[in-house]
Parts: C-alpha cells; structure tokens; sequence
C-alpha cells in the first residue's frame, strides 16, 4: 500500500505579499487552492492515507483540511519548528513503516498522468532502484536541479543550479520511496534535507519518471499567475462548500491578478 506525504510548510517568501496572509500551499489556481490539487490527485489514484505537514499560517492550512472531503483519509502533523525535508520524514517514520512512501512538495503545480508515474514505480522501475523520482523540462535550468540519466533513465548525475547545465531535464521534487530508503533515513539522524543529503546516496539506483505535462515551482508571483493560463482538471469535489466559497471570494484571491 502506498502513503503520502505533502511538504506543505514553506514560509514562500518570494511570493510576498500574498504570503502574509496565506501560506503558499493554499495559493490560488483557478479558483482552487494548490493543495486541493495534489489532495485529489492522489485520491483519483486511490491513495487513502495521506501526512500533510504544517507550520507557516498552520491554523489556515488546519481549517482547510477539515473540511469534510478530507476527513479520516488526510492528516496534518504541525511542527513548531521546521524540521527540513529529511527530518520531516524521520519525524514521521512510524507512519510509513513497512508502507511505500509517496513524497511531494506541494508548492509545485503539478498535472500529468501521475497513475502512470505510480504505476511505473511499482511495475516497471529497473529492479535495483529503491527510489523514482519525477522530472519535467524546465525553461531555467540554471536555476534547478538538473538531473542525467543513463539509458535506463536512472540518475547517475546531478547539477544544482550551475552556469552551463548538460540538459533542461530537472528534478521534479516528487518521489516514490521503498521502506528500505527510509530504513536507511532511520538509521541517520543527522539528516536535515532530502535532495542534498539523500539523493547523492542513491545516485545510480534512483529511477526517472518523465513528466510530458504541467510543472511548475510556484515559488514567485510570475509563476503563481502563468499558471492561471494552464489546463485545470475538473474539480473531484462539489466547488461551493463554504470555505471554498469564502476562499474565492477572497480579497487575497482577486489580488492575484491585480
């Protein structure tokens, strides 16, 4: 069975002055917070037990999630202090013991066919590969992750935010993980953040999933407002519960596009 967890705590400072008042995981798109995205995308592949972690604007992101859509299958777990990527999965370990790990950044857009992402982790990943991670290509890659793989798509090189990267293929910050990557987490405490301090570990047995689609880090308010122009999914749940009411009709939401 899989799980999931949402790193949904970033303080999003780039996207100031919206983030004074919201967290940058509830960010409009369409009319619908980022969040409710990855919530459905994840309930549309039958993902039913899902971690989403809190700190920035926490009692919004709690009020978010107790809507009844979410009740008893999504789970917020707050932490006082930021634990980093890596520390934020140790933190919850328990809850993922002996399970398939799904680990997302949900300050990124997301829409591609992500049952397909799922279903290539589990079926048809090269077997010596604990670990697939998704990429996309971005139009900056001097400013991400690029990743090179070898024929088998399996990364066996990365370039963090260099002059002259090889390609525009980048790490899409999602990730399919075997209990035995977080046995070895477990066994390292030290560990703050997942992509600089986990993935070199795996270079060589961590397997690539393309993504054809959408993706993009809505980190800046450029970003936050192209993603307005790109393909909406239809909506899984009702659009006019209360909240999500109160949410579009927001002063923080028009300002979008002010």
């Amino acid at each position: 069975m899989v799980r999931a967890l949402l790193l949904a705590a970033g303080l999003g400072t780039r996207l100031l002055p919206f983030t004074k008042e919201w967290p940058k995981c509830l960010m409009p798109i369409g009319g619908r917070p980022l969040l409710e995205y990855w919530l459905q995308t994840l309930k549309q592949v039958d993902i039913r037990e899902v971690l989403v972690n809190t700190h920035f604007h926490a009692d919004k992101v709690h009020q978010f999630l107790a809507r009844e859509h979410f009740s008893g299958w999504v789970k917020a777990v707050h932490e006082e202090e930021l634990k980093g990527t890596a520390g934020t999965v140790q933190a919850n370990i328990n809850f993922f013991r002996g399970h398939t790990m799904l680990l997302i950044h949900a300050d990124n857009w997301c829409q591609c066919d992500f049952s397909a992402f799922v279903r290539y982790h589990l079926h048809q990943r090269p077997s010596h590969c604990p670990l697939t991670m998704m990429t996309f290509n971005t139009d900056v890659p001097q400013s991400c992750g690029i990743v090179e793989t070898d024929n088998q798509g399996v990364v066996k090189a990365f370039y963090e935010k260099v002059a002259n990267p090889p390609s525009r293929c980048a790490n899409a910050a999602v990730y399919i993980l075997e209990p035995e990557v977080l046995d070895w987490m477990e066994r390292h405490t030290e560990l703050n953040d997942f992509s600089t301090e986990v993935l070199p570990h795996y270079v060589g047995r961590i397997a690539t999933w393309h993504n054809a689609g959408v993706h993009r880090d809505i980190g800046t308010i450029v970003a936050l407002r192209a993603a307005q122009f790109d393909p909406m999914p239809e909506p899984y749940w009702p659009r006019h519960d209360e909240w999500l009411t109160k949410f579009e009709s927001s002063k923080f939401c028009r300002a979008i596009f002010e």
